[in-house]
């Protein structure tokens, strides 16, 4: 059946093997043809199809059990980083901010109602929550989203927020719009954002926007500690002025870069 909403140029067979790849995830890591079948409410038959192409191109492998996914997956995200050039841009400032806070760092970048990180310098703590590229949370209890959302005009956070999350994950922090938007207005004013167990326990995080050539707020960047080990106090009073130098210096960079002209190879 096609998709409601869906326009005549749009191509249901590709959409469907992308909710395919999509249906696995740390729950699901092996799924048999009917796991998948219902994972993605196709018909058993069409599901074995994309399945097999899957194989064929490389993204999925028959096992024992199913199916899983490979490492070839993995080329799909990292073409989308490769090409926003931030992780390039961002990584000598990272390690930099990892080196002088002792804590792991991210970047995110909003996805609907979520964040999807897409750049990371972690450190070996345990931690409640496993984060690597590609993970997305919902972005509102998350100090990362927090400084995208408020970045938003008010007709498109109602448009972004009523977006359904895809994170699996329920936050312990989920405030009525006016309770949000209290939040969001303090973060604007202060340019920073602060989380303090509000995605799940243990969790504590500060959070800055990552700026374009033009000024706009295209990703977010934090320092996350585990709150039995670090104070509010101290990440606010010796983590924050370290995040906050570090988003300035990445963001400068990235303008720079973006300014740069293009070179482009003539045709043969």
């Amino acid at each position: 059946m096609p998709r409601d909403g869906a326009g005549p140029d749009f191509i249901e067979a590709l959409a469907r093997g992308l909710d395919v790849i999509t249906a696995f995830g740390a729950e699901r890591p092996v799924m048999t043809l009917a796991e998948v079948a219902a994972a993605t409410g196709l018909a058993r038959p069409t599901a074995r199809r994309i399945l097999l192409t899957l194989a064929e191109l490389g993204h999925v492998r028959a096992v024992e059990r199913g199916y899983v996914l490979t490492p070839r997956v993995l080329d799909l995200g990292v073409a989308y980083v490769d090409a926003l050039g931030l992780w390039e841009v961002a990584r000598p400032h990272l390690e930099r901010l990892v080196e002088r806070t002792g804590e792991s760092c991210s970047i995110a970048q909003l996805d609907g109602s979520d964040i999807v990180y897409v750049a990371r310098v972690a450190v070996p703590k345990i931690v409640a929550l496993s984060v690597q590229i590609g993970t997305r949370f919902p972005a509102l209890p998350t100090s990362l989203g927090k400084v995208q959302l408020a970045a938003l005009p008010p007709d498109e956070l109602e448009r972004v927020l009523a977006e359904p999350t895809r994170s699996g994950l329920t936050p312990r922090w989920r405030p009525d719009p006016a309770e949000r938007d209290a939040v969001l207005r303090e973060v604007r004013a202060r340019g920073w954002a602060l989380t303090d167990e509000q995605l799940a326990p243990g969790i504590r995080s500060v959070a800055a926007p990552l700026r374009d050539g033009e000024g706009r707020v295209v990703a977010g960047v934090n320092v996350n500690c585990h709150a039995a080990e670090t104070s509010v106090t101290h990440l606010l009073e010796h983590h924050l002025p370290l995040l906050l130098q570090a988003a300035g210096d990445i963001s400068a960079d990235f303008a720079r870069r973006a300014a740069l002209p293009r070179r482009t190879l003539p045709a043969s």
